[in-house]
């Protein structure tokens, strides 16, 4: 099968198309052809080799979590499935390629598209849940970095339906966007702390950066010196401020956790209660330009490759 491989860690010149064999279900797993996959920022840190202390990932490597596509085989074990079944979910195996094997998965819906399918499991997931790390309440005022982009639009919205006040930081150019997630938007930037301040003087309750574009001291002082209920997933200067860095965990618990979110979010997505921005599609020959675009950190919404 025709993949997206890389062998040595660096920028994106080192995505190349490759054949490489076909993976098959084990117990426990499917096998699923690749109908779109999810571009997330984490797949360029792992292949400059940034999240190695993290994430050892064992060259050569295929990148990508995210998947939609259609069952075409399956491991013993496997229950609530079949083969033929429209899936997203995660990639055990990568997702950049024509087949993926993966454990995770929901029916997709008819309504939902295969972009936005794919869009939805890492977005949808991280959002929730980092909300539930901040115990997010009804009636607090939560400042939200990098509300335009794949997982802060959906992080807004969720917030918004959980009855808080939303403040998203964001490029001027995003702030009509922003304002039809629910939220308020603020340029960021130098300045930020008082124009925080002046469409939330009431102070903000919690902070959820989803930008890592340097912004946690200005929400340390946002939350009165306070490094409290703010948690990054993008600030690799998080440690030195005593900011929580929250990251996916594995395990059967977490597996389930993961589960039962994707299928209550896909669910309000096909009804339409939840909106997933796509911002572009590449084939899986420019997997190399998706990454650059998603790298250069501008990107409106969701970049899905569709193999």
């Amino acid at each position: 099968m025709q993949a997206i491989v890389f062998e040595e860690f660096g920028g994106p010149d080192v995505l190349h198309v490759k054949e490489i064999a076909e993976p098959h279900a084990g117990p426990g797993e499917i096998r699923v052809a690749v109908k779109a996959a999810g571009v997330n920022p984490m797949d360029y840190k792992i292949r400059h080799g940034w999240l190695e202390g993290v994430f050892p990932t064992p060259l050569p490597a295929v990148p990508g979590q995210e998947i939609a596509g259609v069952v075409d085989e399956i491991g013993a074990g496997v229950t609530g499935v079949t083969v033929g079944d429209d899936v997203l979910g995660w990639s055990t195996t990568g997702a950049y390629a024509q087949y993926a094997l993966a454990e995770t998965v929901v029916r997709k819906p008819a309504s939902l598209g295969w972009a936005e399918a794919a869009a939805l499991p890492v977005a949808g997931e991280t959002a929730a849940r980092v909300l539930d790390e901040l115990a997010l309440r009804e009636g607090e005022t939560l400042l939200l970095h990098g509300a335009a982009g794949a997982v802060g639009s959906v992080a807004a919205q969720l917030a918004a339906a959980r009855g808080a006040i939303v403040i998203g930081t964001a490029s001027p150019a995003n702030h009509e966007y922003v304002r039809s997630l629910g939220a308020i938007p603020v340029t960021y930037g130098d300045g930020l702390v008082e124009r925080v301040r002046s469409v939330a003087p009431q102070g903000v309750d919690a902070v959820f950066d989803a930008a890592g574009m340097g912004a946690l001291p200005d929400s340390i002082e946002l939350r009165g010196g306070t490094t409290d209920r703010i948690v990054t997933i993008a600030d690799q200067a998080a440690a030195g401020l005593g900011v929580p860095f929250s990251s996916g965990m594995s395990g059967d618990a977490v597996a389930e956790r993961k589960h039962a979110g994707l299928a209550e979010n896909t669910r309000l997505a096909a009804e339409g209660a939840l909106r997933l921005r796509i911002a572009g599609t590449f084939p899986l020959a420019e997997a190399a330009q998706a990454q650059q675009t998603s790298e250069d950190g501008h990107a409106r919404g969701k970049l899905v490759i569709l193999p």
